[in-house]
C-alpha cells in the first residue's frame, strides 16, 4: 500500500493551472506593492542587524523583480494571439523590470527621504528580471 500526501498535485495539473491565472490583477498589485516598498523613506527601514550579513536585502530585491518579471510575462502569455513572438515579448518584459529598478534608484536617491543609490540593488533587480524571465519561459511557455 502506498501512502499519499493530502495534496496529491502531479506537474501537469501545476501546468493546468498556470494556465487558468487571470495574471493581470496580481501583476498590477505587484507593482503598485513594489512601487510603494522602493518608496519608503529610509527613516522606516531597519537600520544595521544581522540580516546585513547574508545580504537580505538584495535577496529581497532579487525576488520582488523576479516575481514582477513573472507576472507580467504571465499577463503576456494570456495574449498570446496578438503578439508576433510570446517569447521576445517575455525578454522585453525583463529589460523593462531592469529600467524600471535603475530608475528606482535614481527616485530613491533625489526624492526619498534617507535612502541611496546602490548599483547593487540594480544588480539583485537585474537577476530578479533575469529569473523571473527564465521561469516564466520554462513554466508559462511549456508545450
Amino acid at each position: 500500500m502506498h501512502a499519499y500526501l493530502p495534496l496529491n498535485i502531479n506537474v501537469q495539473s501545476g501546468y493546468r493551472m498556470l494556465k487558468k491565472i487571470n495574471f493581470l490583477p496580481i501583476a498590477i498589485a505587484w507593482l503598485i506593492i513594489l512601487t510603494i516598498l522602493l518608496c519608503l523613506p529610509g527613516s522606516v527601514l531597519p537600520q544595521e542587524s544581522w540580516l546585513d550579513k547574508i545580504y537580505f536585502d538584495k535577496w529581497v530585491h532579487i525576488g520582488l523583480f523576479g516575481g514582477l518579471a513573472f507576472l507580467w510575462c504571465g499577463v503576456a502569455e494570456k495574449r498570446k494571439n496578438f503578439l508576433k513572438s510570446v517569447q521576445q515579448t517575455f525578454v522585453w518584459i525583463a529589460l523593462v523590470g531592469c529600467v524600471y529598478g535603475i530608475a528606482m534608484e535614481y527616485v530613491q536617491k533625489y526624492l526619498i527621504p534617507n535612502r541611496s543609490f546602490d548599483i547593487y540593488d540594480i544588480l539583485a533587480d537585474t537577476i530578479g528580471s533575469i529569473s523571473g524571465l527564465v521561469v516564466a519561459t520554462k513554466l508559462l511557455l511549456k508545450k
